[in-house]
């Protein structure tokens, strides 16, 4: 059985909302879902230890990582995989590892504060969660682990300052979406030297698309021909998983994760491109898709820092949950994607409507949008900033007064952000900040009162960060830039390159440095900023810092 969270993560609970299409589910998928709940398991009844001297190659090959910290906690993650584009990752299908792993005030160990063994089982596919309790609060820690004759690359990690305790400032990374075949993870090795305090990926970590042999080779380390196991779309849990692997063996992923502690959270090609709670966007019946779902979630859990309570249960996996920085933010982390209502109108940019304004309609689902809209009205935090994954701010297409907009993002999904912003309202928040992913592209945008009317009160911000590779290069400006600025006065800045931001907040003011890579197809571009804007505390809007 799962267990139970940490005392100091506030994760939602109660039943599952009770939307049509959950009730639809219910009625209509029993058995299936019955089933469901087993398609990933590996029976264990033969499962044995390993012997240390079995371990023959190293298997710390996809490094080690932190997250989800706590003033008195994190998590330390590695996975086991000596042959990693293997299925099994070169180990046997049915057996255990003991891991041993210790944490440390210093780089060199000589200082361990907590050390202990876990066990890393090939039903989970080798990896490792050790949720490391007892920790000092707002303090840097150094991991590593350790199995035979192996010992893992060392991370740094840090905790959080207590509930309610002052702090003055606090640096974030915020990413999004690396696409494998279209380039570099150049991005991150620049994310890894970063001084932050965190890392928030806000999606797409994997991409489930076939990867042809010419994109293979270019990318692939050393130019070697990419195993065949990757040509195909991921459906199954094998091939979930070694996806993972591909994009985990890149060196500067391993950096970043090691660099820093990361609070992660999904968008759509962790599982398929645009799919909607339960609907795939090809179509498929809805039992089949919720297997490949249920095999989705097991893989995304197996290799992200994340608590045993957030493992999933075969297509359900509860990932949105509340962290608290001090007294200076309050971070609620959405989930957009698993609850979500179909898209109106068949997904795209089209004409809103009866259908898509129909205030029964939820991008979040009942319960989430309860959870999030009651944490705000008990904050106390400086800033309440809420990581998830598409753009929250309306984007108009043209200047005309009806205009298409993106079903898939919040736009398509009006109801739930009046009633997301209406909350926030009656709570009294005046330091909303919105942090997205998704599109691409960096936008900054003012978050109005009435989207239609510019002179409306802002009543926060919204960052949204580029894609750290998909999309290959992109530009500085593209093409479209006048019109897009035209048609959404809100707007403050927009660009195309690939990069990531780093976000500071302070009590006074929140600032954001969109850097940039001018190219990511071939390795080695250096990273410069773009443009850095500041919000002021107490008075939303962006303005150039």
């Amino acid at each position: 059985m799962p267990q139970p969270p940490h005392p100091s993560v506030r994760p939602a609970t109660g039943p599952a909302p009770a939307t049509d299409h959950l009730r639809r589910r219910l009625l209509g998928l029993t058995a299936a879902a019955t089933a469901l709940a087993f398609t990933a398991r590996v029976p264990q009844a033969a499962a044995r230890p390993l012997r240390s001297a079995e371990l023959a190659e190293n298997p710390f090959t996809l490094g080690v990582a932190s997250g989800d910290p706590l003033p008195d906690a994190v998590v330390l993650w590695t996975r086991l995989a000596p042959r990693p584009f293997e299925p099994g990752n070169g180990l046997p299908a049915r057996g255990t590892v003991d891991v041993q792993w210790e944490i440390s005030r210093d780089e060199d160990f000589r200082r361990t504060d907590r050390r202990g063994t876990a066990r890393a089982d090939a039903e989970y596919n080798y990896s490792v969660h050790v949720d490391v309790q007892g920790l000092e609060p707002d303090r840097v820690y150094w991991y590593r682990f350790r199995t035979g004759r192996w010992i893992s690359p060392t991370g740094r990690t840090r905790t959080t300052p207590p509930a309610g305790a002052a702090v003055r400032t606090m640096r974030l990374g915020l990413a999004s979406c690396q696409q494998y075949d279209e380039g570099y993870y150049t991005a991150l090795a620049h994310l890894a030297r970063e001084d932050l305090d965190a890392v928030f990926f806000v999606g797409d970590y994997i991409y489930e698309n076939a990867i042809n042999a010419q994109a293979g080779v270019r990318r692939y380390t050393g130019g070697r021909r990419l195993p065949d196991v990757f040509r195909h779309e991921t459906m199954t849990l094998t091939d979930y998983r070694l996806r993972y692997a591909l994009g985990k063996s890149d060196p500067d992923l391993q950096a970043a994760h090691a660099a820093h502690p990361w609070y992660v959270t999904w968008d759509d090609h962790e599982v398929e491109n645009n799919y909607a709670g339960e609907y795939a966007q090809a179509g498929d019946p809805v039992d089949a898709f919720l297997r490949r779902r249920a095999a989705a979630y097991r893989a995304y859990w197996e290799n992200m820092p994340l608590r045993r309570s957030q493992r999933p249960s075969g297509p359900d996996m509860r990932l949105y949950r509340r962290f608290e920085y001090g007294n200076l933010a309050q971070f609620d982390i959405l989930d957009t994607r698993q609850y979500r209502d179909d898209q109106a109108y068949g997904d795209g940019w089209k004409y809103p409507g009866r259908e898509s304004d129909d205030p029964d309609r939820s991008i979040t689902g009942d319960e989430q949008e309860e959870w999030l809209i009651d944490g705000l009205q008990t904050s106390t935090a400086r800033w309440n900033v809420v990581p998830q994954q598409l753009a929250f701010c309306q984007r108009k297409s043209t200047t005309g007064s009806h205009a298409k907009v993106s079903m898939d993002a919040w736009d398509g999904y009006s109801a739930s952000r009046d009633r997301v912003l209406s909350g926030a309202r009656d709570a009294g928040v005046t330091n909303l900040v919105v942090l997205s992913g998704d599109a691409h592209v960096n936008y900054a945008m003012d978050i109005k009162e009435d989207f239609d009317d510019p002179d409306s009160p802002t009543v926060g911000v919204e960052i949204v960060g580029t894609s750290l590779s998909s999309g290959s290069d992109g530009t500085a400006r593209p093409g479209d830039t006048n019109a897009v600025r035209a048609a959404n006065p809100h707007l403050k800045h927009y660009s195309a390159r690939r990069g990531y931001v780093v976000v500071t907040l302070t009590h006074s003011h929140l600032r954001a440095d969109f850097r940039a890579l001018p190219y990511v197809t071939r390795p080695g571009a250096p990273v410069s900023t773009l443009t850095s804007l500041v919000s002021e505390a107490g008075e939303p809007g962006f303005e150039r810092a």
